[in-house]
Formats: structure tokens, sequence, C-alpha cells
């Protein structure tokens, strides 16, 4: 009876060994094996930075990049040269009475598309029963002018009055040369019409510049 006694007991530790070993398999923790947390780090990995767009031509461009162009440049937007076939020219005679010289005023008129500049002089040639006379500078440098468009600007031209009492140098027309251009418009000549007949020292006949007789609209 005993002998049976101890194997029944020896029998149910077996027992109580395996049920807890297939306990320890089923929690799905092996010996050694990593923990449930160093497992869940190692799976967090932070995600890659996208890659930047890549153009036709290869190169990298950066998101949200305006690729647009701006504005004109500065030195785009500058005013260019006034050419005569923009400028409407006129002249009329300006002389106020008790003068002893004779004031003929040219006015340019930009009949362009846009603004532009003038610069100091422009070029006057008298023509004359004895040929042409060209007007000399008075000297005056006010620097370049910006004519807007639409708008119109004059400058004198000064001549001797003929109070000789003799036929003196008939003028029959005026040439005017905008600054910085080669092409001339010839108008009627508005002032007296005789020059004094002079020794040939130097023309009498002088131009002033863009500005010097007034500006109108």
């Amino acid at each position: 009876m005993r002998v049976h006694q101890l194997t029944f007991a020896a029998l149910a530790v077996a027992a109580g060994l395996t049920l807890t070993a297939c306990q320890n398999g089923e929690d799905g923790t092996a010996q050694g094996g990593p923990s449930p947390s160093s497992t869940s780090s190692s799976s967090s990995t932070a995600p890659a930075a996208p890659a930047p767009a890549t153009s036709s031509d290869g190169k990298g461009k950066t998101a949200g990049t305006n690729t647009g162009s701006g504005s004109g440049s500065g030195e785009s937007g500058k005013a260019g040269k006034c050419r005569t076939d923009d400028l409407e020219i006129t002249a009329i005679d300006s002389t106020v009475g008790g003068d002893t010289d004779g004031t003929v005023a040219v006015q340019l008129k930009n009949r362009g598309g846009g603004d532009c500049t003038l610069s100091e002089y422009a070029g006057v040639d008298l023509k004359t029963s004895a040929g042409t006379l060209s007007a000399k500078r008075t000297g005056e440098h006010p620097g370049p002018a910006v004519l807007k468009k639409g708008t119109a600007v004059s400058f004198g031209v000064t001549y001797p009055l003929n109070t000789s009492g003799g036929s003196g140098v008939r003028v029959t027309g005026l040439t005017v040369t905008p600054p910085d251009e080669t092409k001339s418009v010839t108008l009627a000549w508005p002032g007296a019409a005789t020059l004094p007949v002079t020794d040939g020292s130097g023309s009498a006949v002088e131009v002033g510049p863009i500005g010097s007789a007034g500006q109108g609209g």
C-alpha cells in the first residue's frame, strides 16, 4: 500500500511540472526572447523625409518655391529717348513787345505710346535767303527731362530784330532736330520776316535748352 501511495505522489508532481511548462508556452514569451516593450520601440521608426521633386532637366526643386518671374527690372523700366516720329513739333512767335530780340517758342509734344526722355538741346537751323543759319546754344545745362505721354515741353529760339531799315536777310523756314536724333522736321518760320545783315562774326541766333520757354499740356 505504501508503494502505491509513493507512486501516486510522484505522478502528481510530474503532472504539475508538465502543466507549468504548458502555461509558460501559452503566454507567447519564450525564454531569452525580446520583451513586448523592446519590440514596440524598434518598430516606432520615424518616417523618412519626402524626396525633393525633380524637374524634366533632372534638377531638384524645393517644394513651395515660386518659379514665376517678378516685375520688370529698373533697367527695363527706364523711359527711352524721344524719337522724331513720336513727337508733334510746332512753333509760334512769342516775342514780347519792347524786346530788342525776337523769340520763337518751339513745342515738342509726346504722341508716342509711353514716356520718353529729352536731353538738353535740340538742333535748330534757320533757312534764309543767304543760306542755312545754325543757332548756337545758350550754354545752360539743366540735364535730361522725362516727357510723359501726351504732355509737351517748349524751348526758345532768340534772334535779333531787323531795325536797320534795310531789307535784311529773309527767313524762309525753321528746321528742328530733337535731341539725340538725326531725323529733322522743317516748319514755317513764325517770327519776323527778316534778320539784320551781320558782319559774319558768328550766328546771332540762339537756342535755349529743353524747357526754357515753359511747358504745356
